[in-house]
């Protein structure tokens, strides 16, 4: 009997976008329920590899070390881990991110965020020339209370116009160093 043929990726990369840690560097439910999404894509072969993005924040631990660290005890090789451990808001995520898929030669990616922050992120993605799709985590309602989300979406009504000017005048990626 032949064996079944394994699913061709989507992607080179699934890139999962930080979230700030508790005080006590212990990752928040959003950051658990993104680490899961792209943990779920990874075992349903959408991509082979992982990128993890984001800093320091309130605690000395980067938010890319606790992601990794939850990826592996999901039982992902540290091979399959890179980790970008520098971007403190989206516009370094992206820009850092495509740095490392450039050095790697990977060109598309797979985003994991939450749903109200997808439509900035895959703009923000797409100006740094990463052949981008989105992957919202699921479980917001659950952990976030109908004001947090709705305040939520209300800071993104407002943020992805002002990245669309940053970038219209070139200055978003002066501020990283991608000219």
């Amino acid at each position: 009997m032949a064996e079944p043929r394994k699913r061709q990726p989507d992607a080179d990369v699934i890139v999962v976008l930080g979230s700030k840690l508790s005080p006590d560097g212990r990752p928040t439910p959003s950051l658990k329920r993104r680490v899961a999404q792209a943990v779920r894509l990874f075992r349903e072969g959408r991509a082979e590899n992982l990128l993890l993005s984001g800093g320091v924040h309130d605690h000395p631990t980067p938010e890319a070390e606790v992601m990794a660290a939850m990826a592996r005890d999901a039982g992902i090789g540290a091979e399959n881990i890179v980790i970008e451990a520098r971007s403190l808001n989206t516009l370094e995520n992206a820009a850092l991110s495509a740095a490392e898929m450039e050095k790697r030669g990977w060109r598309r990616a797979i985003v994991v965020t939450d749903n109200f922050h997808l439509p900035r992120a895959l703009f923000t993605f797409r100006r740094f020339g990463v052949e981008v799709t989105g992957s919202a985590a699921p479980g917001v309602r659950a952990d976030m209370s109908v004001k947090r989300i709705a305040a939520a979406w209300a800071r993104e009504a407002v943020a992805l116009p002002v990245y669309a000017v940053r970038f219209l005048s070139g200055r978003a990626k002066r501020v990283v160093g991608r000219e």
